[in-house]
């Protein structure tokens, strides 16, 4: 077969995503002549959306539309529907909200058809909108073209979750009845995936960028990934994990080590990124949240730990260790990447490095022998802004001697713009010793008057008298006249609105507002906010629920 063929079925669903799922389709109808069919299944969606896909249908003869009578409450019913459909050798997902990459499904189906593979996988990128930003998804896995004969010869193949970046030969997943869960199932993917894996494909990697998730943090409903606040959607995603990790147990071949694998990226990623967000959550989701985690990591075993990396094997431990919530701040930080272990530093009676005097059974003696370039080194970050330059204050904390063995010389400093990761501003400056042996200081002028109105984000590079380096960034650090909005004169702009703040993850970063248009948008947005927490408040414009 010839890749140009019309081999390939795409799979899109939706459901009361008009807006977008014109874009989906012509996205898919894009990728030429190897796409035969474009199966849109409908759940049974109450806006536009059948009119839309009525209309993209009538212009396009390989667009189908498969319209559900009752809504299924998930995305795995519509896909299931669209796989029973499927006439094409080959099939894909995509969800109504992206779009796929030009050129991915050509370079699957190429690796596919060159390597005889049941499955070909390929780069995705989470594409923050409005900004454009885009953020690979696992790409480790996708730094190079590659072969996978049995999954179980690269674990990390499970630490992809996403079922919508690959290329399935549609006889495999009906051969080995491969499905997604159906109703109000989140995470599903997780589910099809061990499916997938335990049917033990032959997997060809590709590294072209295959499929753009659009990430709309401003949406009026958030998508799954983005709906976190809820403690059912935790439950949800152990519950799916959990299937996920017994189903690969369940294997023709007992496939214990994508199992540990399985569980080591479940550490690593779903439990970091959801610990990192507690603090915010209140005390009663807090509670849950931590019953519920401890309750499942029961179920894990040493190995399943050790497999994991140290910052999520842990908070792992410290939950296991704690039968009520405790540390969440520090915790958040061990959670950010690159991680940090805040003070204080604790040592049991043997001097072995642990998490604190109240609970010595969780050892940090890992911290002993760790690469310096490795180490969650805390930073903490002052800004200061004033006329002209601006002082930025980092402070180097010690840990377990390590900092002091190696020998704080110079930090390089740099601010990057939000959106597309621009270098604006770069400085050095020397570490001081403020507490010998306990704290190091470095003051950092900048000038934020030479910068563009928007987001910036602080990154710091460590440099070391023995030679080493490490990258990170800094904790923003609250006290009298720190974090406040700041007008500063002087620069291009004649005065400059500086607002220092704490990321999700607690880095420094800086938003700034040039000149006195800026000033006035920036109090004008501040005035709308407030008259919205006023009861009965309304301002002018669409109501946000």
């Amino acid at each position: 077969m010839s890749p140009q063929e019309p081999q390939i079925t795409v799979v899109v669903i939706g459901y009361d995503d008009a807006p977008h799922i014109a874009d989906a389709v012509r996205s898919a109808l894009a990728q030429g002549p190897v796409v035969g069919e474009v199966i849109a299944v409908d759940d049974c969606s109450t806006d536009d959306t059948p009119a839309v896909l009525a209309e993209l249908a009538a212009a396009d003869r390989r667009v189908r539309v498969v319209r559900r009578a009752v809504n299924s409450g998930g995305c795995g019913a519509p896909r299931n529907d669209g796989v029973d459909a499927a006439t094409l050798p080959y099939l894909m997902f995509l969800d109504s909200d992206d779009v796929l990459a030009p050129g991915g499904a050509r370079a699957l189906l190429a690796a596919a058809l060159r390597h005889g593979a049941d499955v070909a996988s390929g780069l995705c990128v989470r594409r923050e909108l409005p900004s454009g930003r885009e953020v690979p998804w696992q790409p480790e896995l996708y730094r190079k073209a590659a072969l996978v004969a049995r999954p179980e010869l690269r674990p990390r193949l499970v630490h992809d979750t996403l079922c919508v970046n690959k290329l399935y030969r549609t006889d495999f997943l009906r051969e080995h009845a491969v499905r997604f869960p159906e109703g109000r199932f989140l995470y599903e993917d997780f589910v099809f995936g061990a499916r997938v894996l335990a049917g033990a494909p032959r997997i060809a990697l590709v590294p072209d960028t295959v499929y753009v998730w659009h990430v709309r943090r401003t949406a009026a409903k958030l998508s799954i990934s983005l709906d976190r606040a809820g403690i059912e959607n935790w439950r949800a995603r152990i519950a799916a994990h959990r299937q996920a990790v017994d189903i690969l147990r369940g294997a023709a071949d007992g496939d214990k080590v994508l199992a540990r694998a399985a569980r080591a990226q479940f550490l690593d990623h779903g439990l970091r990124m959801y610990t990192k967000e507690l603090p915010q959550r209140g005390p009663e989701y807090q509670r849950a949240w931590w019953a519920l985690t401890r309750a499942y990591l029961t179920e894990f075993d040493e190995a399943d730990l050790a497999a994991a990396p140290a910052p999520g094997r842990v908070i792992a431990r410290v939950v296991l260790a704690a039968a009520e919530p405790r540390d969440l701040d520090r915790l958040k930080q061990v959670a950010a990447r690159p991680a940090r272990l805040a003070p204080p530093y604790a040592r049991a009676a043997d001097d072995t490095p642990v998490w604190s005097a109240d609970l010595p059974q969780v050892t940090l003696e890992h911290l002993l022998a760790r690469p310096l370039r490795l180490l969650p080194l805390a930073v903490d970050a002052e800004l200061r802004p004033r006329r002209g330059a601006s002082v930025l204050r980092l402070r180097l904390h010690e840990l377990y001697g390590r900092v002091a063995a190696a020998g704080p010389g110079v930090v390089d400093v740099e601010l990057t713009r939000r959106g597309d990761g621009r270098p604006g501003v770069r400085r050095s400056a020397a570490f001081t010793a403020e507490e010998p042996g306990r704290t190091w200081v470095a003051d950092v002028r900048v000038d934020l008057a030479a910068l563009d109105g928007d987001v910036w984000d602080l990154r710091v590079r460590l440099l070391f008298g023995d030679g080493t380096a490490r990258e990170t960034t800094a904790r923003a650090v609250a006290g009298p006249g720190l974090l406040r909005r700041t007008a500063v004169p002087g620069g291009r702009h004649g005065v400059l609105l500086v607002q220092p703040y704490a990321t999700q993850a607690g880095n420094l970063s800086v938003r700034l507002a040039p000149g006195l248009r800026g000033v006035v948008a920036v109090a004008r947005r501040r005035l709308a906010r407030f008259v919205r927490r006023m009861p009965g408040g309304r301002v002018n414009g669409p109501d946000r629920h």
